[in-house]
């Protein structure tokens, strides 16, 4: 198993509560990084990109930890384009009026970077949303849960009564697929909650 602690690259209390319900023992350690997408480049290749450079520049931060880092990002994507996180109450209620009464996707990159290797996994969940009026989109946004999260909403609060139903993931939806995330660590011997435990080896005397 390793022994190093593991680097939690992101300041999201969803991934920090998701991380902890794996038993995951880890440090968090937030990197800054320009989040701009760049022209033309696609959602799958930007969330790829942010989660490989927030877990590099977390790595660049503690080059000699011998920690692994596990990084995310995470967007909402409507007709190919992204829905980042919203900008001030008009990006937000532009956001919630796209999103109403139809699907869209909700698309997690999560790397885990070693010293020597790295792998990448990208989640998709598809969630429909009902039909939402003004009034409603303002009053939810009066909870004050959406300034920090793709799409202006979070499944996990009160957003979860504008779901008529999910396909793929909910974790995903909140911000770190679970199960992916699991299998990434569960690979480089990282201990989870899950981990078998090591019997001690019984000797013939």
């Amino acid at each position: 198993m390793a022994v190093a602690p593991l680097i939690l690259a992101s300041a999201s209390p969803r991934r920090r509560e998701l991380l902890a319900q794996l038993g995951v023992e880890y440090i968090c350690k937030p990197a800054d990084i320009d989040e701009t997408p760049y022209a033309g480049e696609s959602p799958d290749a930007y969330v790829r990109r942010m989660a490989l450079e927030k877990a590099g520049a977390a790595r660049r931060r503690h080059p000699d930890s011998g920690a692994w880092v596990l990084a995310a990002d995470t967007t909402v994507v409507v007709d190919g384009a992204v829905l980042g996180k919203p900008q001030g109450k008009e990006d937000a209620l532009r956001m919630l009026a796209v999103l109403s009464g139809r699907a869209h996707v909700v698309t997690t990159a999560v790397c885990l970077m070693g010293a020597s290797a790295e792998s990448t996994v990208l989640v998709k969940t598809r969630v429909q949303f009902i039909p939402l009026t003004r009034p409603e989109c303002e009053a939810y946004l009066e909870s004050g849960e959406a300034w920090d999260k793709a799409g202006a909403y979070g499944i996990q609060g009160l957003a979860g009564a504008f779901v008529a139903g999910i396909d793929g993931s909910y974790s995903n939806v909140v911000g770190l697929p679970l199960s992916e995330t699991w299998q990434l660590l569960r690979d480089q011997g990282i201990r989870t909650a899950l981990s078998p435990e090591i019997s001690p080896e019984v000797v013939d005397e």
